[in-house]
């Protein structure tokens, strides 16, 4: 058993680095303090975006229409689960090393990551909406592409959504280890317990677990804002 006062004294000496400069274990430079972190923090933050913004532009629409035609189900479904087996840090070393690092090449193998839960979840979620609905849309003249963004994109926010999250998460986390391949990210604490020691390998968790949570919570409010009305309130009818 790790004693508390250890435990209390470790998160100390975390926070200690988060707040404060100081020097670095094998001497000569300053590291720590909110400046020098937001620098790799901002990083994984970057990457991430451009990879989930990347992984939404192309699985978003696929999912949406071929969850509207009601085909590929095989290929939609099949490429979700077989995405979830796939080790994500083999993703990155190997496009790593095929197209190089930096930003870009790094958020195109994390963007790869991104698509299954979309694109699982974008069709998953438009066949759940109610046919009757989509047939009363289509009885009264509307356009494909209209009853798409206008019937069935609304009622299928939630589930979308919920993938969108997953996707987030999964993406924000596996940029830790970009650090492997030449990207300095937050992943830099963890790996460089000889420049940062203990606490600055304490700190790097304690930050990349803070971002998650907000990205997390952002995405949750962002998924209660583009839910309809009516399907809130169905929701709190069948939980009551």
């Amino acid at each position: 058993m790790i004693p508390l006062a250890s435990i209390i004294d470790a998160f100390v000496g975390a926070f200690d680095f988060i707040l404060h400069q100081r020097e670095a274990v094998t001497g000569g430079v300053q590291v720590g303090g909110p400046e020098y972190i937001w620098t790799f923090a901002r990083t994984q933050l970057e990457v991430s975006a451009v990879a989930l913004a990347g992984a939404l532009a192309v699985a978003l629409p696929v999912g949406l229409v071929l969850g509207h035609i009601g085909k590929g189900e095989f290929f939609a479904v099949g490429f979700g689960n077989a995405g979830r087996a796939v080790p994500e840090i083999a993703v990155v070393f190997l496009l790593a090393s095929l197209i190089g690092i930096g930003l870009g090449n790094v958020a195109l193998a994390l963007g790869i990551l991104g698509l299954p839960p979309i694109l699982t979840n974008t069709f998953v979620a438009m066949r759940q909406v109610d046919r009757t609905t989509v047939d009363a849309a289509e009885g009264m003249g509307m356009r494909p592409w209209e009853v798409i963004l206008r019937v069935e994109l609304p009622l299928a926010a939630p589930t979308i959504m919920a993938g969108i999250r997953t996707a987030a998460i999964n993406i924000f986390a596996t940029a830790t280890i970009a650090s492997f391949v030449g990207l300095s990210t937050l992943g830099d604490f963890i790996t460089n317990r000889s420049v940062y020691g203990d606490d600055g390998v304490l700190a790097g968790a304690i930050v990349i677990a803070v971002l998650a949570a907000l990205i997390e919570l952002t995405l949750a409010g962002v998924q209660w804002l583009v839910t309809p009305r009516g399907v809130k309130l169905q929701r709190v009818t069948r939980s009551a």
